[in-house]
């Protein structure tokens, strides 16, 4: 084996390999190099020359183009390669065991068979980058170390934007398996650089090994192992352990006028408010997509975002709606764009607030002019409704100052919320810690037409982590309760619901988010009273009237007040029954969960008969 990467490897690129002291990763760069069969292997280090050597590579190998500002660059996926590919991701488990509802699992010896037998050969004639990463700030007891081979240039470009450098990180060590191994190959190529075998796409996460196999696509979604992929690795390690591993952002939140900031975390389905809330205006970002969190010694949670960067998701990002990145993407540094529409050397998408956008150019389909139609006689749009951003979280303005941090930041909120148009109000407290573990545990979101061509289907996904998940669903919602019960300050939950309607209009502004978000770090700090009701804490009238004047010189009227924050009970009765269907036959379920749901149902058909109403005001509970 060692004579196979010496006709491979540079001597230089050897005592790389050699240098790090640790068995376990020559012995996996061995394997996957036979497997695989590259033409060349390079191995990255955190050396500023050789992380230029792979951005210039995604350029030679015509992976990236290069854009009119200084550092920007396009990639194309293919056409049919554009978003994270669900049916063909799966957990490889043993046989007879399967994960909970909705979630992918194959039986594990078929899996690797399969996977191993299409990654056979995948890098012929190609260059193997051999790279090292950390998730989690460096020198952290937060930290994991991931090693990621991969013959996509852009992929490990994308990955030095969005992750810390971590081959010193692999030093330390000393010799131990304890990382997490990612294997990736773009398969073949057409004459775009894109793959083309799709059909063949596979993406198998091996928990038990903690390695993810993915090839025959260059999508991030699928391609990036230290993504969404690293998620579920780390969710299996999380859940055998004692902290939690979230789809969650991270942020400060900042009162007006006062010298604190007060750290939360939430959780949001797709288009249900999670990057507006993260980018409120007068907050700082700490992380916008995956957080670890623990306890530390004093009983706090703290959390540290994995990544350094941000993959986003640039469809209507405008200078209106979010001034702070589209600011951001105008300015010269290394910025990568995906599946946009470029007109000499400059970037257009769908919704970005300019009325002269080019009628022709090159975007993810080829050449595109306004009108053009794909083999299916749908309209290709100027850009993918998907296309993306990857920048460096460090380069936006509102970054955290503690964005780094090697002990993360101590979390004193939590958020959860979803697309509902008529059964919660815009935001509550909930009871307890298990209470907020329940309403995580329950979040159903609505379609919308622009993404599933139905609207208003509700869908389920707990924490808004239910597609990443690799250990059964009790198992993770035990670990919650556990979690919160260990701690000595445990932080608040909350609930909000940017999406309340009545009479097909929305009730509240996009800007009145920041409006319940200060009220809820209000509440941290025991500065509002609150209406306790059986759902949860609705806030005050008077506190949300003075909060209105002070940050947006507004009245808000008891007319307003009284119908965003009713209590819908045949509504919110009606969700009980969905979530009780959906749960009843799920294995495991931690008792606190039945208990609460039970508590919750009793409470809200006792105020239903004694009142006889399906709706009350939040004057009722005074």
């Amino acid at each position: 084996m060692i004579n196979l990467l010496r006709n491979v490897l540079s001597e230089e690129d050897f005592v790389k390999l050699r240098s790090l002291n640790n068995n376990h990763v020559i012995e996996l760069v061995e394997k996957y190099v036979k497997l695989c069969k590259p033409s060349k292997v390079s191995v990255i280090t955190d050396e500023p020359d050789e992380i230029d050597y792979v951005r210039q590579l995604a350029l030679e190998n015509k992976e990236e183009q290069q854009l009119k500002i200084k550092g920007h660059t396009c990639h194309y996926d293919g056409y049919l390669d554009q978003a994270r590919d669900k049916p063909h991701t799966a957990t490889l488990m043993p046989a007879g065991k399967k994960l909970s509802r909705g979630i992918n699992t194959i039986e594990r010896n078929a899996g690797l068979k399969e996977i191993l037998g299409l990654l056979d050969g995948a890098m012929k004639g190609k260059e193997c980058l051999v790279r090292f990463f950390c998730l989690g700030p460096t020198n952290s007891r937060f930290s994991i170390s991931a090693l990621q081979l991969t013959d996509s240039a852009y992929v490990a470009h994308s990955e030095d934007i969005l992750y810390r450098n971590g081959y010193e990180q692999f030093k330390k060590l000393k010799g131990s398996a304890d990382f997490f191994t990612f294997l990736h190959s773009a398969g073949k190529l057409d004459e775009r650089n894109c793959t083309k075998n799709i059909d063949k796409r596979r993406i198998y996460v091996d928990v038990i090994n903690r390695k993810v196999y993915s090839v025959n696509n260059q999508y991030a979604g699928n391609s990036l192992g230290l993504k969404k992929l690293a998620l579920r690795l780390a969710i299996h390690k999380a859940n055998n352990s004692d902290w939690l591993v979230e789809h969650m952002l991270v942020m400060g939140v900042h009162p007006e006028g006062k010298k604190r900031v007060t750290y939360f975390t939430g959780a949001y389905p797709s288009a249900c408010g999670k990057t507006s809330t993260a980018m409120i205006p007068g907050q700082s970002i700490v992380g916008d997509d995956i957080v670890y969190m623990r306890k530390d010694l004093e009983g706090n949670a703290r959390a540290v975002n994995i990544e350094a960067g941000v993959f986003g998701i640039i469809k209507d990002v405008n200078p209106v709606d979010d001034p702070t990145i589209f600011k951001a993407l105008a300015m010269p540094r290394e910025l990568i764009f995906s599946n946009v529409l470029v007109v000499d050397g400059k970037p257009y998408w769908q919704g970005m607030g300019i009325d002269d956008v080019p009628k022709r150019g090159t975007n993810h389909s080829g050449e595109w002019w306004e009108g053009k139609k794909d083999d299916d006689g749908k309209t290709v749009p100027l850009s993918h409704s998907n296309a993306r951003y990857t920048m460096r979280m460090s380069e936006l303005d509102n970054v955290d100052p503690k964005f780094n941090d090697p002990e993360g930041v101590i979390i004193q909120g939590i958020f959860y919320g979803g697309r509902d148009s008529d059964t919660n109000v815009p935001i509550f407290e909930t009871l307890n810690w298990e209470h907020g573990v329940y309403v995580g545990a329950t979040i159903e979101s609505e379609t919308t037409s622009a993404t599933l061509g139905k609207a208003g289907v509700r869908v389920s996904n707990p924490m808004s982590n239910m597609d990443f998940l690799t250990v059964p669903l009790g198992t993770y919602l035990m670990n919650h309760i556990k979690f919160g019960k260990s701690l000595k300050n445990c932080p608040k939950v909350f609930a909000t619901n940017y999406f309340l309607k009545s009479n097909g209009e929305y009730l509240n502004k996009k800007t009145d988010k920041k409006i319940w978000i200060l009220w809820a770090e209000g509440r941290v700090h025991s500065e509002f009273e609150a209406v306790e009701t059986p759902i949860g804490y609705l806030p005050n009238y008077e506190d949300l009237e003075r909060l209105f004047k002070l940050i947006f010189n507004q009245e808000y009227t008891k007319k307003e007040y009284t119908i965003q924050f009713a209590l819908r009970l045949d509504k919110l009765l009606q969700r009980m029954e969905r979530m009780e269907e959906i749960y009843k036959s799920e294995p495991d379920m931690p008792a606190a969960f039945w208990n609460m749901h039970k508590q919750l149902k009793v409470s809200l058909e006792d105020l239903r008969a004694k009142t006889g109403k399906s709706e009350l005001s939040p004057f009722f509970f005074n």
